[in-house]
């Protein structure tokens, strides 16, 4: 089963200095039908203005990554940690037995992202963060695990679930292959691009709900960018 769910069928709120598109229910935006993927519980779409952005709040117990598409996130937290995650580049927050952290666009440009939260496996461990970089030759012409709670991901950031969040970048007319259980559930948002999901059309942020698949094969349509999540049920 493979669903599209177009771009502007996504909810959404615009604060002004945060413009969002939310893929599942989120904050004041709720729909029964998109309450989650699996273990994906939130898949948001983010435009951050230049010089704003999110105040220090708490979390606990989700993972939360975000996947930066332009311009660069600054994070802070209660632990300490600070760090500048560019285009490209994934960051990795554990809430784990609660943090309270806050991120900002501190660029003369909008920042865009991706955020994506999926619940975990064991609630009360203690908060982590990081980031990494991904050159996109590394991902060139196939899927690249960004971040995993799987074994054999061990190069990607750690994460407290059973599910990997992998990134692709495609020229025009190339395929990637992607092997998935069949009881498992996927996610797959273009960043930029359109593609082809096992022969159905997906614009730019369109998002692709996978169910009861074996295999995707994803052909760029033109130059496209991509993050899939591969969780469980």
């Amino acid at each position: 089963m493979i669903e599209r769910r177009p771009f502007n069928s996504l909810g959404g709120a615009d604060h002004g200095w945060l413009k969002a598109k939310h893929h599942f229910s989120f904050a004041s935006y709720h729909d029964g039908k998109r309450m989650g993927w699996g273990a994906l519980r939130v898949w948001n779409d983010d435009s951050i203005a230049a010089q704003t952005g999110f105040p220090p709040h708490p979390h606990a117990d989700m993972e939360i990554i975000t996947y930066v598409r332009e311009g660069a996130i600054t994070h802070r937290d209660n632990l300490g940690n600070e760090g500048r995650t560019v285009a490209g580049d994934v960051q990795v927050m554990s809430a784990g037995s609660g943090i309270t952290h806050s991120e900002y666009n501190l660029e003369a440009d909008t920042t865009r992202i991706f955020q994506i939260w999926i619940i975990p496996d064991e609630h009360g461990r203690a908060p982590s963060w990081g980031t990494k970089p991904f050159p996109a030759g590394e991902r060139s012409g196939r899927f690249v695990a960004l971040a995993s709670g799987m074994e054999d991901d061990a190069d990607a950031l750690p994460l407290r679930t059973n599910a990997r969040v992998l990134g692709a970048t495609l020229k025009a007319g190339e395929t990637a292959r992607y092997t998935l259980d069949q009881h498992r559930y996927a996610y797959l948002v273009p960043a930029k691009g359109a593609v082809e999901v096992n022969g159905i059309r997906v614009d730019a942020r369109d998002g692709v709900a996978i169910r009861d698949e074996t295999a995707l094969e994803v052909k760029a349509l033109e130059d496209a960018e991509l993050v899939l999540v591969d969780t469980s049920p």
